[in-house]
């Protein structure tokens, strides 16, 4: 396990390191939880007015999978864990910037990066296999943001590939309690 932190550490350190002021703003503005909501409203919109009555539930359904990703990462884990972020290790003190301020004291696991590939999973499950194009912009928006935590200094790479399992595990049982309640109820069916 020891071994396993230090390559995490080391990993850090290598990503942390690549820091520009563009790269600065960019970053803030990824994580900021605050400018995705357009597109959430959107997101939301868009699945009602495409799958009318079904699109409720299907909204339904990835707000449990972002609920439960978030509280399991912020409510379970990282009380669990209780692993310190990059900018709260003392060991780290002079060499961590954290850009934007640091959070909470814990990050194993990370919520942003939970509850990006929440998102992201669940939709991209949702769309046809011919919208090969924006299952790749959802992609690449999740691995932004939970890039972006790594960059800003207040997680480790481990704690958003963790945070990345979860949200997909979220997704996952989201899109089947979805396909359960679609099949067995037939007022989602219109």
């Amino acid at each position: 396990m020891e071994r396993l932190k230090a390559f995490d550490q080391a990993l850090f350190l290598e990503f942390h390191s690549y820091r520009s002021s563009f790269w600065d703003v960019v970053m803030v503005t990824i994580s900021n939880k605050f400018v995705w909501l357009p597109f959430y409203v959107v997101l939301i919109v868009l699945l009602v007015y495409f799958y009318k009555r079904r699109g409720w539930l299907m909204v339904l359904c990835l707000g449990a999978a972002v609920g439960l990703a978030d509280y399991i990462s912020s409510g379970i884990l990282k009380p669990y864990f209780a692993r310190l972020r990059p900018c709260h290790d003392q060991l780290l003190n002079g060499v961590v910037d954290a850009i934007d301020g640091c959070g909470g004291r814990f990050g194993f696991v990370s919520s942003h990066a939970a509850n990006a590939f929440a998102v992201a999973i669940f939709v991209y499950m949702l769309l046809p296999h011919r919208q090969w194009h924006l299952k790749g912009v959802l992609l690449v928006w999740a691995v932004a943001i939970s890039y972006s935590r790594v960059y800003l200094g207040v997680h480790y790479p481990g704690d958003v590939l963790a945070g990345a399992l979860l949200g997909i595990g979220a997704a996952h049982l989201a899109l089947v309690a979805d396909r359960q309640i679609h099949k067995r109820f037939p007022f989602w069916q219109k």
